[in-house]
């Protein structure tokens, strides 16, 4: 069944009862089963909510986000013991060698590469050479073909002048939104499958909590970029409202494709997960990386 993906932008308080996650703000009072709730994003300074009904969510492998004063995703809460064989998982993460997660790494910018080179000749409508890029690309990515990717990406793919920036000016915001819910999504993905989110194939930083989240999000950034595109075509604000950022959480339902089968983003980052679970026992060679068009 596909979680739901839940905004709350009012002053509420959030309780549980019965299983039920109960929502009540000056207006209205709403009641949904716990169960079926993949993510809850938290965007109001005002927002209650009972550590029974956090517990209920996290038990149940869903991410409570909350956002910053600007409106941004700013942290999430996990759950830390989703997986039933879990000291087993961590010490074969903890354990990969070396050029094992050069060779994922590889892999990943790969399809990174190819999914922003199929984007982009779906916005322009000519050919590149994104193809032959991912084809360069060298175990570890030694040679930094994702840079090379990534300086034409950028250059091509917006009509106006931009610069992809962290705290750059639009519509660096509704990107940074974006790579925020996918990033937590991509999170709770791996948390769910008994990885260790602090423990990256590439990235590593002392201060990152979430580095591998970070490296196996990177080939499906092109779905929030695609968003974001679109919402420039068909919105005039270049400030996050409700509807925007409604049509970013979207993102996490949007339909993949693997070999055999499709299935929702939010389901596909599992399988991901699952497969390079696999990779650490040894079980696989590759992450399995769904088609984001088909």
């Amino acid at each position: 069944m596909l979680k739901k993906s839940i905004l709350i932008e009012k002053k509420s308080s959030i309780t549980c009862k019965y299983l039920q996650l109960i929502i009540k703000n000056e207006t209205r009072e709403a009641s949904i089963p716990i169960e079926d709730i993949g993510f809850i994003v938290l965007d109001h300074p005002e927002i209650y909510i009972s550590l029974p009904a956090m517990n209920l969510l996290v038990t149940n492998n869903s991410s409570i986000v909350i956002c910053n004063q600007s409106h941004l995703p700013n942290g999430m809460f996990l759950n830390l013991n989703s997986h039933h064989i879990q000291h087993e998982i961590f010490k074969n993460q903890i354990e990969a060698s070396q050029p094992l997660k050069k060779q994922l790494w590889q892999q990943t910018i790969k399809e990174k590469i190819k999914n922003q080179g199929l984007l982009l000749q779906k916005v322009t409508k000519s050919k590149n050479k994104f193809e032959f890029l991912a084809n360069k690309v060298m175990s570890g990515d030694s040679t930094n073909m994702e840079a090379v990717a990534a300086n034409f990406y950028w250059k091509s793919f917006f009509e106006h002048d931009f610069k992809r920036e962290r705290f750059g000016d639009y519509p660096n915001n509704f990107l940074n939104y974006g790579y925020a819910i996918l990033r937590a999504a991509t999170a709770r993905a791996l948390s769910g499958s008994g990885l260790l989110n602090t423990l990256g194939i590439h990235h590593k930083s002392k201060y990152n909590a979430f580095a591998l989240a970070d490296d196996i999000m990177e080939p499906f950034r092109p779905l929030v970029d695609e968003a974001v595109h679109h919402i420039m075509q068909n919105y005039d604000e270049q400030e996050l409202n409700t509807e925007i950022k409604a049509t970013l959480l979207n993102v996490l339902t949007r339909t993949v494709y693997f070999k055999n089968e499709k299935s929702p983003l939010m389901v596909a980052l599992q399988k991901t997960a699952s497969s390079l679970q696999q990779c650490y026992t040894g079980k696989r060679k590759k992450i399995k990386y769904p088609k984001l068009w088909n």
